[in-house]
């Protein structure tokens, strides 16, 4: 008996315990200031000159309850949350549904966030599940069913969540997807758009059309269940035939979305910026975007992929002197795909890799007319280890070449062998040295650029020689206010001078013979084909795996990355690597297109000597060029002695 009244009384403790908590959160939540719903979740982006390229939710397409379609409310709280009118942020039941259906599968998929708890998630510029960010989460829920009634909660969530194709609020979407107002959605189109926040890409009906209907066919079918709508009405809105706008206003550019997603990803690692919006009231973004560059990037890619199918595109463009990040484009179509394939996407980088290998071997000792022989060969490695490397197409010279050669039919024997005569670890060393952050293992095929790297990483080390061996990372944001005004971070820029100049000189000279016709030899200089579509001269490589295609180049006031392949790495012997080239020369002259000729002084120290680019001889010249040296390392009048 003693023991039941004991249980009975810690039952009674806990019970009045939770009442007290719940009665003290809620008198703490009364007195706390009311967050301004329509501005705490707002990020608004500008360009370089100002001016707004992004905003997750825009005051002026801010609409009234009574102003969105009935269809369309009954269809969000049918589908996302059906006790919403009912309950106090929480759905208990739910949630113990919820858990249970989790215990039982083992999966923990289920879903039991009430429209008010995806608000206040929204609030938030990460998606961590931190013990400490879900109580944070659910103190502010029930902050916001104190503060704000049942219909000013929907009104604020229905104004803010994504609706896919940059479309944040439901008069946006309206007006993207079926060109009218919210209050005029009819059950069809209002069931269709109600499915899309599940995923914005892929019930986005535009694109994909199928996965619309099914999530439409859900909306419906929960709308029917809660006796929103009968089932003919149902059946009748399911099969209509529709007609989708698709279009924004003028000045959207698609392909900026890429941009914001890297945008928000620079932000979410800044340590100045609170990760909920709630504690600045919403955020304005300073940006290096390039409104200008932006878009005519996104005309170039869309005029050279108008007919490659599933074919995929990552690029980008740098200013070597800030590192600052001016123009990206992530993907073919951002609509169909967000995945961003400049910042997340590792890649092997293949040829483009060899521009640090020779930059190491320059400043170990080989010139640019040392001479390797090139011809089909099988390297052992130790442990009964074979490395037989080939050249592009199975072409070989079977002769000494030099290195200017070698770079510009990037011959893959020669770098091969001047990596082993460095020692595997020189390269690698070099590649963090210029500011590669990737782990990279000392393997004999990391000269061929097996490395696989995102994008924006392996830039790093290519800006470095872009920016004469000085250092500097890369940035999308200038700075973050918040709508005050107040500076809450500004970029701070480092720079480190971590390259010998003069090699630096003598590698980009050499990196423009890729487009040189002097070096017609067993093969075409790599870039050949794309010289008339650039003036300015710049230092380039391309670079072919088995999946990837490559074009990276530079002069002293643009990077330029192009990269080509297929999101499941397929094979891509059947693609035109013409395509990447035409993207990466139309891409950096345009950048380039009013601004100066521009190439980088030579240092002191550096001198130069007409040489037989072919083999290197300075007395048959024959076929001659200016190649440069540090003083001392120039040529004699005899052949480089060959090295094998």
């Amino acid at each position: 008996m003693k023991k039941i009244i004991l249980i009975y009384k810690i039952i009674a403790f806990i019970f009045i315990s939770l009442i007290l908590l719940l009665l003290g959160l809620y008198l703490y939540a009364l007195i706390t200031p009311k967050m301004n719903i329509k501005n705490t979740n707002r990020i608004v982006m500008l360009d370089n000159k100002g001016e707004t390229f992004y905003q997750n939710t825009a005051t002026n397409s801010w609409v009234n309850l009574q102003d969105i379609s009935e269809h369309a409310i009954n269809g969000i709280v049918a589908t996302e949350d059906k006790n919403f009118w009912n309950h106090r942020g929480f759905d208990y039941l739910r949630i113990i549904k919820a858990l249970y259906m989790d215990i039982k599968s083992g999966d923990f998929e289920q879903g039991a966030s009430t429209i008010s708890q995806q608000y206040i998630k929204n609030l938030f510029l990460t998606f961590d599940k931190t013990w400490e960010r879900k109580i944070e989460e659910a103190y502010l829920t029930f902050e916001l069913e104190v503060h704000y009634s049942k219909e000013e909660i929907l009104e604020g969530y229905l104004n803010t969540i994504n609706y896919g194709a940059g479309n944040y609020g439901i008069e946006e979407a309206s007006m993207y997807y079926f060109n009218k107002h919210a209050r005029d959605l009819t059950l069809s189109e209002a069931s269709i758009i109600v499915g899309i926040p599940k995923n914005p890409t892929y019930y986005n009906p535009i694109y994909y059309f199928e996965n619309a209907k099914e999530r439409q066919a859900v909306v419906l079918d929960a709308m029917v269940s809660n006796e929103y709508i009968t089932e003919d009405e149902a059946s009748e809105a399911y099969n209509t035939d529709l007609e989708f706008y698709g279009k924004k206003q003028n000045n959207y550019i698609v392909s900026a979305e890429y941009y914001k997603d890297a945008v928000m990803e620079e932000l979410n690692s800044i340590k100045e910026i609170p990760k909920s919006l709630i504690e600045t009231g919403g955020l304005i973004v300073y940006t290096h975007l390039n409104s200008n560059t932006q878009e005519g990037l996104e005309k170039i890619v869309s005029e050279e992929m108008d007919r490659t199918d599933d074919l995929q595109v990552g690029v980008m463009i740098r200013d070597p002197k800030t590192g600052n990040v001016v123009a990206l484009i992530g993907g073919k179509n951002y609509n169909e795909s967000q995945f961003n394939r400049v910042t997340q996407a590792k890649r092997q980088v293949g040829s483009t890799f060899k521009p640090i290998l020779y930059y190491a071997a320059l400043e170990n000792g080989v010139t640019a007319s040392s001479t390797f022989t090139s011809e089909a060969t099988s390297f052992s490695l130790g442990n009964k280890e074979i490395y037989t490397p080939a050249n592009y197409g199975n072409r070989y010279p079977n002769k000494a070449i030099t290195m200017a050669e070698a770079i510009a039919l990037s011959d893959n024997i020669y770098a091969v062998k001047t990596h082993l005569f460095l020692g595997t670890n020189i390269l690698r060393d070099t590649a963090k040295r210029m500011g590669i952050n990737e782990a990279i293992e000392s393997t004999t095929s990391l000269a061929l650029g097996t490395q696989e790297l995102t994008m924006l990483d392996f830039s790093n080390a290519l800006n470095t020689l872009a920016n004469y061996g000085i250092k500097n990372d890369a940035h999308f944001i200038s700075k973050v206010t918040d709508l005050d005004g107040n500076i809450i971070y500004e970029e701070k820029y480092d720079e480190e001078t971590v390259l010998d100049k003069r090699y630096v000189y003598i590698l980009n000279d050499l990196m423009t013979k890729t487009y040189n016709y002097d070096y017609i030899d067993y093969a075409s200089p790599t870039l050949l084909s794309v010289k008339g579509l650039f003036e300015k001269k710049y230092a380039a490589k391309s670079g072919t795996t088995n999946t990837d295609y490559w074009v990276v180049g530079y002069n002293p006031e643009s990077l330029v990355l192009v990269w080509n392949g297929f999101d499941d790495n397929k094979n891509i012997d059947d693609v035109p690597n013409k395509i990447t080239k035409r993207i990466w020369a139309r891409a950096i002259e345009m950048y380039n297109e009013e601004k100066d000729e521009s190439w980088y002084d030579i240092p002191s120290g550096v001198t130069a000597s007409f040489v037989n680019p072919i083999n290197g001889s300075t007395t048959d010249l024959s076929i001659k060029d200016v190649l440069y040296y540090v003083r001392g390392s120039e040529p004699t009048y005899l052949p480089d002695k060959v090295i094998d």
